[in-house]
């Protein structure tokens, strides 16, 4: 797409994120977090019993690239996290939930007030939507934030570190991106190793066992024009992928796409 037709980027949907987390929390955001609060970490998010969080824990600290943890609960069935924003309360500021229930999607909820239970421990990881404001400003283009919508997500053929029950392979995120602006994209988001830092992967999507660019696992598709390159970042999204595998009797992620807007400033997780 020459550049004269690339759409603009639209404003900024709320400029701190504590207005951003009324508005969800007041059911008036419900969509994608993607240009919400730019400049602040955005988080994945997985629940999980008290009995499966050490595993999973651990799962993370094998897994640093797809799963750097930012955040969690002091204790089970804490559901405010004050280390990511003062009002945080995991149970009302997520604009949609998945529900998992023996290790199968069992629907999405914009409240899980009704499902909290005190032997929950949350878990927040870094987002790679946290590092798109960097981008924009170092001028690279981002085709899904001009367009008002999330990222694709490929489930790949790269495994990841077992630990327990949690294995499985890695999910990726994937924007488009001509040679040069490519370039520029690792070297912006090297920056941001707490929220997946530089890509993982760049061109050729079948050797990462994605045989059809068009159909993402998880998000809508973006086209990737005759002159761009597809970049894939390491994905918070792979957690449910893991939790497909161990099958946990009850879990609680965000729906892709749908993240948790924190008080962190993306300034202070960069590494320089």
């Amino acid at each position: 797409m020459p550049d004269s037709l690339m759409p603009s980027a639209p404003p900024a949907l709320w400029t701190d994120p504590r207005e951003a987390r009324l508005a969800i929390r007041q059911g008036r955001h419900t969509g994608w977090t993607a240009n919400v609060a730019p400049g602040f970490v955005q988080g994945n998010l997985a629940i999980l019993p008290a009995d499966w969080a050490g595993e999973f824990l651990r799962y993370c600290q094998l897994n640093p690239k797809p799963c750097p943890i930012v955040g969690m609960s002091a204790e089970p069935g804490d559901p405010f996290l004050p280390m990511l924003g003062q009002d945080l309360d995991i149970r009302h500021d997520v604009p949609s939930y998945r529900v998992f229930r023996d290790g199968e999607p069992a629907g999405d909820v914009t409240d899980i007030a009704d499902l909290w239970r005190d032997d929950l421990v949350a878990f927040v990881l870094g987002c790679s939507f946290s590092f798109e404001a960097a981008l924009l400003d170092a001028g690279v283009p981002l085709r899904h934030i001009a367009c008002g919508a999330g990222v694709p997500m490929y489930l790949t053929s790269v495994p990841t570190a077992p630990a327990g029950r949690f294995r499985g392979n890695l999910v990726v995120s994937m924007r488009p991106f001509k040679p040069a602006d490519a370039i520029r994209a690792v070297q912006v988001t090297s920056r941001f190793p707490n929220v997946h830092g530089a890509p993982v992967h760049i061109g050729l999507p079948h050797l990462i066992g994605i045989d059809d660019i068009s159909k993402p696992w998880e998000g809508p598709p973006t086209e990737v024009m005759a002159d761009e390159l597809p970049v894939f970042w390491a994905c918070g999204v792979t957690p449910q992928a893991a939790i497909r595998m161990a099958r946990p009797p009850f879990a609680i992620t965000h729906t892709p796409g749908h993240m948790v807007v924190t008080d962190i400033r993306n300034a202070a997780v960069a590494a320089l």
